[in-house]
């Protein structure tokens, strides 16, 4: 009785001391490292492995192990899978009496195994996180309290490998925030940051990632005396790609703009340089445009955006105006020709806009759609574009209901 009393005395002060050592780490590699040298001191062995559960791969594989480098296989196999299956701790006396038992590793680390134990390590919810091989007991043969031990061993461990890869996903987190928080801002400083004036013209835009990047973009810049040019594009996507995407073009149409006057060739130069940069899957839609206010003209491409909307003054009508070609980085040498130049006359309205307006959606998955904005402009024809946007933007959240 007294032995009985002495052992459970010892093996509880060992489990707080491993309790003390698992709470002293919060990074996962020294984490497992201490798991290990847990193994090996507690259970008074010669060797130990743990191994992680790849949920996506379901397989184990050992990112801890003593002697050895890393070991891959199928969470179905052998031991350590029979372990992960069932939850339970498995005692084998004899290795190369089992029929489970694999010595490939002996083989190729000229190791050899006499006994083992495999202990899984689950998290307080059930969720498996890996398993804890210890190979040959140094005295000899394990007994029945080493499997209850090993079974303590394996549910703090558990616990603490659950809390730890906790841990570090909050941090890749955080970082991920932080990374994300300064392409924002580099992306917000590329979208101007006044409305330019020109004269007989009031001209406004506006953009909000849906993300906290996106791809939807807006410029303006100067084409010559009283003539600005004006872009509103879509690169497909959302988050970091897209924003990415969105710089490239914008830098092409404002370079290749410096030396070249010709709306189509400027499309085709853009275009070809996007085809050879963006993968098969990505491309863009682009309105590039120079407004003359001299003699009230806009002249313009449409690589695949629309719809643009004219709202005439003198009849009251809303003339819709689609692409003239592909969108940009789909074709080589694709033919981006000239729309019919829009004439304006005092009161009209040109709108450009991206999809995120039309197809927001209820939900219920009505759509804004193009009538609703129609309708705005006919109600709100004498505000300011300035204005008009903010109603916009407006119109569409309440539609939205939350979404």
């Amino acid at each position: 009785m007294a032995d009985l009393q002495t052992h459970a005395v010892r093996d509880l002060s060992v489990l707080v001391g491993v309790t003390q050592r698992l709470g002293e780490t919060f990074e996962l590699d020294p984490l497992l490292k201490a798991i290990e040298q847990a193994g090996l001191s507690v259970l008074g062995c010669e060797r130990a492995t743990v191994f992680l559960y790849d949920r996506q791969r379901d397989e184990l594989y050992s990112r801890v192990a003593t002697g050895t480098d890393e070991i891959r296989f199928p969470a179905s196999r052998g031991i350590a899978g029979e372990a992960a299956r069932t939850r339970q701790v498995i005692l084998v006396p004899e290795a190369y009496r089992d029929p489970r038992f694999n010595p490939e590793i002996d083989r190729r680390t000229g190791y050899r195994t006499r006994n083992m134990l495999t202990v899984p390590l689950v998290a307080p919810d059930g969720e498996l996180m890996g398993v804890l091989q210890v190979l040959n007991k140094r005295d000899g043969e394990f007994h029945p309290g080493d499997e209850e031990l090993a079974g303590a061993l394996g549910s703090l461990t558990g616990v603490a490998i659950k809390r730890q890869m906790l841990l570090d996903e909050a941090a890749a987190k955080l970082r991920l925030e932080r990374e994300l928080d300064i392409a924002r801002q580099i992306q917000q400083q590329l979208i101007p940051r006044e409305n330019p004036v020109l004269p007989g013209f009031e001209v406004a835009g506006w953009n909000r990632p849906a993300d906290s990047t996106g791809g939807d973009f807006y410029d303006f810049f100067a084409a010559g005396p009283d003539r600005l040019a004006l872009v509103v594009a879509d690169a497909t996507g959302h988050g970091i790609g897209p924003a990415l995407i969105m710089a490239q073009c914008r830098a092409l149409l404002r370079a290749v703009s410096e030396s070249c006057e010709e709306l189509s060739r400027i499309a085709t130069r853009v275009n070809n340089l996007l085809c050879s940069d963006l993968p098969p899957d990505r491309f863009v839609t682009v309105f590039y445009g120079v407004l003359d206010a001299r003699n009230g003209r806009l002249d313009y491409i449409s690589a695949g955006h629309g719809p643009m909307l004219h709202f005439r003054a003198a009849s009251g009508g809303i003339a819709r105006f689609g692409a003239t070609g592909l969108p940009m980085g789909i074709v080589e040498d694709a033919d981006m020709p000239c729309a019919e130049p829009i004439r304006f006359e005092p009161g009209d309205l040109f709108v450009l806009l991206t999809d995120g307006f039309i197809e927001w959606s209820r939900p219920g998955g009505e759509q804004y759609g193009e009538q609703r904005v129609e309708a705005l402009l006919r109600n709100h024809r004498s505000e300011s574009p300035k204005r008009i946007i903010e109603l916009l933007h407006e119109g569409v959240v309440a539609f939205g209901e939350g979404t």
